[in-house]
């Protein structure tokens, strides 16, 4: 579906909100101790999982252009890569293959999900709240 058809009304907010959740997870990858929301046995893995799924599924609400997804999906699995190469170097962190494998799997996960009517979340919000 071309992102003319779709536009959103608020897209700027949108789109601001999409990379203030790319900053946060970027600080949180590189700060020396990060919270730890979660306690079980790989729970980093989950949340891992959980942060690049969210961040795919927000941008798949702004851009529904298949070919676009494609290179949010490719920019943010290697944002995942490149965190986990910096770790050691900016933080006192491990490189983790798993880490990265969980990042790509978070975007995959909600690249498959984000079809016709999962990615219309945004716009059917501004439809029923904002859009008068």
């Amino acid at each position: 579906m071309p992102d003319s058809l779709t536009s959103l009304r608020y897209r700027r907010l949108w789109l601001a909100t999409g990379w203030l959740m790319v900053l946060i997870v970027l600080i949180l990858s590189l700060m020396p101790r990060p919270p730890q929301p979660l306690n079980f046995g790989g729970a980093d893995k989950v949340e891992h999982v959980l942060a690049y799924f969210i961040l795919m599924g927000w941008f798949a609400q702004i851009y529904h252009e298949a070919r676009t997804r494609l290179w949010i999906a490719i920019g943010l699995i290697a944002m995942g890569i490149a965190i986990e190469i910096l770790q050691p170097i900016l933080a006192p962190r491990f490189f983790e293959w798993w880490d990265m494998l969980a990042d790509t799997i978070g975007v995959l996960l909600a690249w498959a999900l984000a079809g016709p009517r999962l990615s219309m979340l945004l716009t059917d919000f501004e439809r029923r709240f904002l859009v008068r």
